[in-house]
């Protein structure tokens, strides 16, 4: 199983609404269609959306194609890249709804339709291809209800901000200080660590440790989302933000734990923007987290091996409720031009039980940047390269050399190296909401072998905005 990443993003709540050159959060519409710092007469959904009316209705669809040739693996396992040629279809439908009830209290509620597979059944690779992939295939394409959110803002002062209005924000203004609540089910990452330009798998790069922190072990079912509640405190150009959300039972899976004394997952995190650098606009977040659940431990499983009590190491057989796992990540945004922005990520965990919702990732540390196509009069177009390298700790990787598995990886045996990723595309806007990209990621040591790979693998999506 796998989880499928949330398709849009909720603002930084930075409240000020920046100029045409500055980043902003990508939830203008169904996944941040319009690129950041289009132009206002540029219309890039087919339909318009009101910003004076009580209610928002968008969607969006996101068909993306990857495919891959042989490459050199010495040895394969129940859980690896497959090294013989392979393609997949993702497909992503999504239907997203709001309503101002009052100017202060805002719900929403999003459906989805996820279908297709991922490479290798979206298997044997910590970054693997492609965020929106759900790696099982048994939820069928039946559509589900991804959100359902209730905001309340609280004013703390009189003066007034403008801000954007998306899928998960509706008010045009807010208070410059001020508390907002959001409680429901929804996607951690629509609002912990998102990143103007390392965030969106609809218009911008594809893979899992790009588009979110790897280290980032963040509460979600098998499609990505969870139910909990968060607290947002903003003050001109600082956030803080916390939030209480539910683990799964069993390590990536559907269904969630709603028993809080025993498992849950806490997330603070802590933003600054300014135009400190350049005196254009940038960003950094420091976030944190404690997952509590039914966990495995790496070292018991090894220990259990070695006397003999299992054939080969089996964290699952070594679960404990009451289990945590802690960690921690930097990330930041920074305009160098009006044409390039930078950014970057780094992430640690613990790394002590076993990875339990995102991926197996203990270490991270990711740099790109993106440009506009403007030099070349294609002002809605965007172009981006990006470098990631993960890595795991070393009962992790030990665990896997003895023939263990994880919910992603299990070579058999491993040559550990760390799995570094470089990932560019290109988004073209067609006509309105409809764009089309190309993309490329060169993967060395997938899931952290160094007997198998390199392995290239090429991408084409198609992306609607309504």
């Amino acid at each position: 199983m796998c989880l499928l990443a949330a398709p849009a993003r909720a603002q930084d709540s930075a409240p000020d609404k920046p100029d045409p050159q500055t980043p902003t959060q990508s939830t203008t519409s169904a996944s941040a269609a319009a690129p950041e710092d289009s132009d206002a007469g540029d219309v890039l959904t087919l339909l318009p959306h009101s910003e004076t009316a009580p209610f928002w209705i968008s969607g969006q669809a996101n068909v993306i194609f990857q495919f891959h040739g042989t490459f050199p693996a010495k040895y394969s396992g129940p859980n690896s890249f497959r090294d013989e040629s392979e393609s997949a279809t993702s497909k992503v439908y999504t239907l997203f709804l709001g309503y101002e009830l009052t100017h202060t209290t805002e719900v929403f509620m999003d459906v989805e339709s996820a279908t297709g597979l991922g490479l290798s059944a979206a298997l044997g690779l910590a970054g693997f291809t492609n965020l929106d992939v759900v790696r099982n295939p048994e939820l069928g394409q039946v559509p589900y209800l991804a959100r359902a959110i209730v905001r309340q803002i609280i004013p703390l002062s009189s003066e007034r901000v403008s801000a954007e209005r998306g899928t998960l924000a509706l008010a045009t203004s807010l208070p410059a200080r001020r508390l907002e609540f959001r409680v429901g089910k929804f996607g951690m990452v629509d609002f912990f660590d998102t990143n103007t330009w390392g965030s969106d798998s609809h218009l911008q790069f594809l893979n899992w440790t790009v588009d979110n922190n790897g280290a980032y072990d963040y509460a979600a079912n098998t499609r990505g989302y969870t139910d909990g509640a968060i607290v947002e405190y903003d003050d001109h150009w600082f956030t803080a933000r916390f939030a209480v959300s539910l683990m799964p039972k069993v390590a990536n899976g559907i269904f969630l734990d709603a028993d809080l004394a025993r498992a849950r997952a806490e997330n603070l995190e802590l933003v600054a923007s300014g135009k400190r650098i350049l005196h254009r606009a940038g960003t950094v977040r420091l976030l944190s987290y404690v997952n509590r659940a039914n966990m495995g431990n790496y070292e018991e499983a090894i220990r259990d091996f070695e006397s003999g009590v299992t054939g080969v190491p089996d964290i699952i057989f070594t679960r404990e409720q009451g289990r945590h796992k802690y960690g921690f990540g930097l990330n930041f945004e920074q305009e160098l031009t009006s044409q390039l922005g930078f950014f970057g990520r780094l992430g640690w965990s613990d790394g002590r039980n076993e990875s339990f919702a995102y991926t197996e990732v203990d270490r991270t540390l990711e740099l790109g940047g993106v440009t506009k196509a403007e030099k070349w009069k294609r002002r809605n177009d965007r172009a981006g390269a990006v470098f990631v390298m993960n890595g795991i700790v070393a009962a992790h990787q030990e665990y896997l050399a003895l023939g263990g598995r994880g919910f992603l990886l299990g070579d058999g045996a491993l040559d550990y190296g760390h799995e570094k990723i470089f990932e560019a595309f290109y988004t073209a806007h067609i006509w309105r909401g409809f764009f089309v990209s190309c993309d490329l990621q060169h993967i060395n040591n997938p899931g952290y072998n160094k007997d198998r790979g390199p392995v290239l693998v090429p991408a084409f999506r198609f992306h609607t905005d309504f």
